[in-house]
């Protein structure tokens, strides 16, 4: 089954967004055993990303193939030091003292961080990130801070059947990426959309996109 899906979602995504970029495909491996990680990449995948630092450091030496690892969960403050030098990028920077946080651990180590800002796009209470308000003052303080690269932002669009609600949504994160990426060469990604609405975010812009489910099936949480 993994193997098909894999195939099948590769198939259904386009080589570029309406603005020529290319389309990364980040496979969210939550809760799936080394094997079925493993059986995905063989199949596939390029791109791998952990929501739980547990169980990144758990699954860790037993991922196959050295595909590019993501942390697309909410990351503590206190956890960051079990990921330096292991992630490639960070999608979820979604407060300052985080971002300072992976600044401090990464100067030490003697290496740069690859991150992205988490956007609150739809100011839901039960996600992070920064206001859309607030993402270029924040984009502007975290930019100063040392062994750190700003590649881009992330976004999670609220749960809904609205959608041109989250087809405006969409929109307006690509306007800021695109706004942000004037001024900054080191931008190249802007990370939304997950297995329900991938295709309508990388119709708006997105040119990386997180999914599991159509990969995996349905998670197990027991």
């Amino acid at each position: 089954m993994i193997e098909t899906n894999v195939k099948n979602l590769i198939s259904e995504i386009p080589e570029s967004n309406a603005f020529g970029e290319k389309i990364t495909l980040v496979a969210a491996v939550k809760l799936q055993p080394p094997e079925n990680i493993n059986r995905a990449i063989a199949a596939g995948i390029t791109d791998i990303g952990d929501n739980h630092v547990q169980e990144f450091r758990d699954k860790y030496a037993m991922i196959a193939g050295n595909p590019r690892r993501h942390f697309i969960g909410h990351l503590q403050t206190n956890k960051v030091k079990y990921l330096i030098g292991k992630v490639d990028l960070y999608h979820s920077v979604d407060r300052e003292n985080l971002a300072a946080e992976l600044s401090t651990r990464s100067a030490a180590a003697g290496i740069v961080s690859d991150i992205l800002l988490q956007i609150n796009i739809g100011e839901e209470a039960s996600k992070g990130g920064f206001l859309y308000g607030e993402a270029e003052n924040a984009y502007k303080a975290i930019k100063k801070l040392p062994a750190l690269k700003i590649r881009g932002l992330m976004a999670m669009l609220p749960l809904s059947d609205d959608e041109s609600a989250l087809k405006a949504l969409a929109a307006r994160m690509r306007t800021l990426y695109d706004k942000l990426k004037a001024g900054d060469g080191n931008f190249e990604y802007l990370s939304m959309g997950m297995s329900g609405d991938w295709r309508l975010c990388v119709d708006a812009g997105s040119n990386m996109i997180r999914t599991g489910t159509n990969i995996f099936g349905k998670r197990n949480y027991n």
